[in-house]
C-alpha cells in the first residue's frame, strides 16, 4: 500500500489518489482521474522503482488525456529508465509538438543527450530549458556537470554559482564550486568566495566545511581548523569535517589531537581503513610502533586493498630492524601499486640494510625510473655503490642525478667526497664551487659524508672564501 517515506507536496492527496487507482485495479474497472492525480499515481511508482506499473499508469492516463504534454515526457522519462532511448526521443518531440514552453522537455533531452555524450546539444537544451523553467537552480547544476566533463571549469563555476544565486543552500553545488576551485588550484578565489557566502549564510556547515578544505590546500592549518571546527558546531555529526580537523593537525604535528579527533569520527559512522590508516601514521610518526602497526593492521582487515595499510606495516618493522619482515608488507603495497616511488624506496632500503645489494640496485633504479627529482635516491644509491667500492658507479650515479636535479646542492657536495675518494682532485674542486655557489650553508654534508675532507687544507680555503671565516 502507499509508504509514507515517500516525499509529496500533498501527501494525504497522494495516499488517496494511489489507493483508488489499486482499488480500481482490483475490481477490474474504470474510474476517471485529473491529470495532476495521474501525476502522483505514476511519481509514486517510479519512487518505488516499478516502472512496469508507472507505465500502465502513463498508458492509462493518456487514454483519458490524450493531449497532456507532461504524461508524454513520464513516458519518455520511464522509457530512458529502461534504456529506450529512441523511444524517449519520440515521446519528447511529441510533447514538445504539444506543449514547446514545457521545461521538463529540454531537461530530459539534455539528460540523454548527455548520457550519449553529446555535450553542445545538451547544453543547447539546458539553455532552452532555463527559458522556461521556474526553478533554475537544478538546470543551472546540470549545465554545470556539462562543463566539468568538457573540462571548461571556469564556465561551470559561473553556473554553480548562478545554482546558488536561486538556491543559496544548494549542497551539491557548494560541494561542486570547491570542487571546481580544486581542479583550477585557484584556492585563494575559493576561500574568498566562502568567506563571501558565510556572510550571509553563517549557519551552512557545508560552506565552513570547503573553507576549512581550500586552506588546508594552502597549508594554512590553524585557519583550517577554526573552519571545520564551526561546522562541527553547526552539525555535530558531520563525520567528513572531523575527519579533516584530523588532517589539519596532522599538518602542525600535533599528533595525538589528531588520533583524538579520527576517534570522534567513530561516533558518527562505522569506522574505515583510510582513518585507522590516518591513526596508524599519527603513531607512527610519535614511534609508537606497536600502536601505529595494531592501527594498519586494523586498516587491511577492513581493506585489503589499501596499499598505505600494508606499507605502514612495513615502515614500522623497519623502524625496530626487523628488515626482513618488512620486505613483505612492502612487497604486498607493491603488488597493490606498482608505480609509488616511495614503496620502491623503502624496498630498496630494506634489501640495502640486510646486504641484498643486487635486490636494492633493482628496486632503486625503479625509483629513479619513477622519481628523478627525488634527491636522496640518488644520495642512498650512489652511497650503495660507493660502500661497495664502486666509486665509478657512485660517481656516475650521480652525475645523472645531477642532471635531473641541477639546482640540488646535496649533490654537488656528495660529489665532491666521491671525487677526492677516487683521486680525482681537480674535478672535485670543480663541484666544490658549484655547490658553494648553489647553497653555501650546506658545506657540513660534504664533512658529514666524509669527515677525513675537514682536514684538507685545500678545501677548507675554498670553504671559508664562500662562508666566511
Amino acid at each position: 500500500m502507499f509508504d509514507d517515506d515517500f516525499e509529496f507536496d500533498n501527501p494525504e492527496e497522494a495516499r488517496s489518489s494511489v489507493e483508488r487507482y489499486e482499488e480500481m485495479i482490483r475490481n477490474k474497472d474504470q474510474y476517471f482521474f485529473d491529470a495532476d492525480a495521474f501525476e502522483k499515481i505514476i511519481d509514486y511508482y517510479i519512487e518505488k522503482n516499478d516502472p512496469i506499473k508507472a507505465m500502465q499508469v502513463v498508458e492509462y492516463a493518456l487514454s483519458q488525456h490524450p493531449y497532456a504534454s507532461n504524461f508524454f515526457i513520464k513516458q519518455a522519462q520511464l522509457y530512458m529508465m529502461t534504456s529506450q532511448t529512441a523511444k524517449a526521443y519520440k515521446l519528447l518531440e511529441k510533447a514538445e509538438s504539444l506543449e514547446p514552453s514545457n521545461g521538463d522537455i529540454y531537461i530530459l533531452r539534455g539528460n540523454l543527450l548527455e548520457n550519449q555524450e553529446r555535450h553542445q546539444e545538451a547544453l543547447e537544451n539546458y539553455q532552452k530549458a532555463l527559458l522556461f523553467a521556474e526553478d533554475s537552480d537544478e538546470i543551472c547544476l546540470q549545465i554545470a556537470y556539462v562543463y566539468q566533463n568538457l573540462g571548461a571549469y571556469e564556465d561551470a563555476i559561473v553556473y554553480l554559482k548562478r545554482c546558488l544565486e536561486a538556491n543559496m543552500e544548494h549542497q551539491d553545488a557548494l560541494y561542486e564550486l570547491a570542487f571546481c576551485y580544486d581542479v583550477l588550484d585557484k584556492q585563494e578565489e575559493s576561500i574568498h568566495f566562502y568567506e563571501q557566502y558565510i556572510d550571509e549564510e553563517p549557519y551552512s556547515y557545508a560552506a565552513w566545511y570547503n573553507l576549512g578544505n581550500a586552506y588546508i590546500k594552502l597549508e594554512m592549518y590553524e585557519k583550517a581548523i577554526d573552519a571545520y571546527d564551526y561546522a562541527i558546531l553547526i552539525k555535530e555529526n558531520f563525520a567528513a569535517a572531523y575527519f579533516n580537523k584530523g588532517n589539519a593537525l596532522v599538518g602542525l604535528e600535533r599528533y595525538m589531537e589528531a588520533i583524538n579527533v579520527y576517534r570522534q569520527t567513530f561516533e558518527y559512522e562505522q569506522p574505515d581503513a583510510e582513518t585507522y590508516c590516518c591513526m596508524g601514521e599519527c603513531y607512527e610518526k610519535l614511534e609508537m610502533m606497536d600502536e601505529a602497526r595494531s592501527f594498519y593492521k586494523k586498516a587491511v582487515k577492513l581493506d585489503a586493498r589499501l596499499s598505505e595499510g600494508w606499507f605502514g606495516i612495513g615502515v614500522t618493522l623497519d623502524f625496530e630492524e626487523r628488515w626482513f619482515e618488512s620486505l613483505h608488507f612492502y612487497k604486498k603495497a607493491l603488488e597493490l601499486d606498482a608505480s609509488n616511488p616511495e614503496y620502491w624506496f623503502a624496498l630498496g632500503d630494506s634489501h640495502s640494510k640486510l646486504g641484498n645489494v643486487e635486490e636494492a640496485e633493482e628496486a632503486y633504479e625503479k625509483v629513479m625510473e619513477l622519481a628523478p627529482d627525488d634527491i636522496e635516491i640518488w644520495l642512498d644509491y650512489s652511497s650503495l655503490m660507493f660502500e661497495e667500492g664502486k666509486n665509478e658507479e657512485a660517481i656516475a650515479i650521480i652525475s645523472e642525478g645531477i642532471k635531473n636535479n641541477t639546482g640540488a646542492a646535496e649533490l654537488y657536495y656528495r660529489m665532491v667526497a666521491y671525487l677526492f675518494a677516487n683521486g680525482q682532485y681537480k674535478e672535485a674542486i670543480s663541484y666544490l664551487e658549484q655547490a658553494l655557489i648553489a647553497d653555501p650553508e650546506k658545506y657540513e654534508l660534504l664533512f658529514e659524508y666524509l669527515p677525513q675532507l675537514q682536514n684538507n687544507k685545500v678545501i677548507i680555503d675554498i670553504v671559508n672564501r664562500y662562508i666566511g671565516e
